[in-house]
């Protein structure tokens, strides 16, 4: 059996952009260990790449998303119950 830390990096990102994106339908996610193990791996490796993840545009572009300005990503959000 593998580890996380054994899977091909764009392989990591490709389902961390999955699952982040499945949050609002899915709420379970949030808690979810997994999910959490894989962000921290992946914050952990863009930061030693240079990335600042505070930074949510270069985060989303080091993820392989298209950068969103804060102002237009929190037009769409709403509360999750």
């Amino acid at each position: 059996m593998k580890n996380l830390v054994d899977y091909d990096l764009e392989d990591l990102k490709l389902v961390y952009r999955t699952l982040h994106a499945q949050l609002a339908g899915n709420t379970e996610l949030i808690d979810s260990q997994l999910l959490h193990d894989l962000q921290t791996l992946l914050q952990r490796e863009a930061k030693k790449q240079g990335v600042s993840i505070a930074d949510h545009g270069q985060w989303d572009t080091w993820l392989g998303n298209e950068a969103t300005p804060c102002d237009v990503r929190m037009q769409g959000r709403h509360r999750l119950d």
